[in-house]
């Protein structure tokens, strides 16, 4: 119930939420949020929402296309590795539409009301405002960080775009659709969680680096089903945080409040993700080390041996 609402505990959640981010890392952001040097292009991208799925597709195959050209180089703008992963997902959420979905309608809005805030974020970011949520400043201020990996770049995007951008997107769905129908619309709901199954595992081999894939063949199959885990239990959440925030829906401080508080939940989250990453990164660093030192030892070992025998 909107009564229910705690206003003044949400602040305090977010405020803490906020500090706590801080204390994980204090990376400031760069000179100008902007996409520089295509600043101008992508602007020109984003001034529209789009309309319809074959619209959000578009849009992405054109940010895209902007973000494999930009800073560190051709294709490594770690940007670019979320919005990849994005727009192969979205053609597969399309061809669901005509072949799977039973509320095909729904599927689609929610579809475009999600891409809607993603693409919110890039003009934000493009536009140097400071309205642009923590959640999505965490990946964009290091989009040319190469010390971290295209994975965990993809990692940080779907983080922001589903604990952060999901329920949000459900709440304007259901505004335009309807109230919260589980037993209509869920099931079409459930389909991108089998989608997100199928493409995941690839994708995820395909942005990692050497030490990662060593850890991925180390574990087997663990990856992929603590991943299909995670997107059930994540998705899962943004449709719970959805209808608890459609009771508050008319009410525009209480809403933004509640949204501030789920945006430095996911920033949390995120900047956690990285300094997993560094420190996992830094221990297969060692271990690398390590072995080309044994390695050393060894060739030198046998030369050593292969003297004595000729002398």
């Amino acid at each position: 119930m909107a009564e229910l609402f705690d206003r003044s505990r949400a602040h305090v959640s977010a405020e803490k939420l906020r500090d706590k981010r801080f204390e994980l890392s204090e990376l400031p952001i760069p000179a100008g949020r902007g996409w520089e040097p295509a600043r101008e292009a992508m602007g020109a991208v984003l001034v529209d929402p789009p309309i319809g799925i074959d619209g959000v597709i578009k849009k992405l195959r054109n940010v895209q296309s902007i973000l494999d050209d930009l800073p560190p180089s051709r294709a490594n703008n770690r940007v670019a590795a979320f919005n990849d992963l994005y727009l192969t997902i979205t053609r597969r959420v399309d061809h669901a539409l005509t072949t799977k979905a039973t509320q095909p309608e729904f599927l689609e809005l929610l579809d475009i009301e999600f891409a809607k805030r993603y693409f919110d974020a890039l003009r934000r970011w493009n536009d140097d405002d400071e309205a642009t949520p923590d959640v999505w400043e965490v990946l964009f201020k290091r989009s040319r960080d190469e010390e971290m990996s295209q994975l965990v770049a993809a990692m940080l995007g779907v983080n922001a775009h589903i604990n952060h951008d999901l329920s949000l997107a459900l709440v304007a769905t259901w505004a335009e659709f309807g109230a919260p129908q589980d037993d209509v619309v869920h099931k079409d709901y459930l389909l991108v969680n089998k989608i997100f199954y199928e493409e995941i595992p690839p994708l995820r081999r395909s942005y990692s680096t050497e030490w990662q894939l060593a850890l991925d063949g180390f574990v087997g199959g663990l990856d992929d089903w603590s991943q299909r885990i995670l997107v059930t239990v994540t998705r899962a959440r943004a449709w719970e945080q959805a209808r608890e925030l459609w009771p508050i829906r008319h009410d525009p401080d209480g809403f933004e409040q509640a949204r501030l508080t789920m945006d430095r939940m996911a920033s949390v989250l995120a900047e956690g993700v990285i300094v997993a990453d560094r420190w996992l990164n830094g221990f297969g660093e060692l271990a690398d080390d390590g072995r080309e030192f044994l390695s050393r030892l060894l060739d030198r070992q046998r030369e050593r041996t292969v003297a004595g025998i000729r002398y």
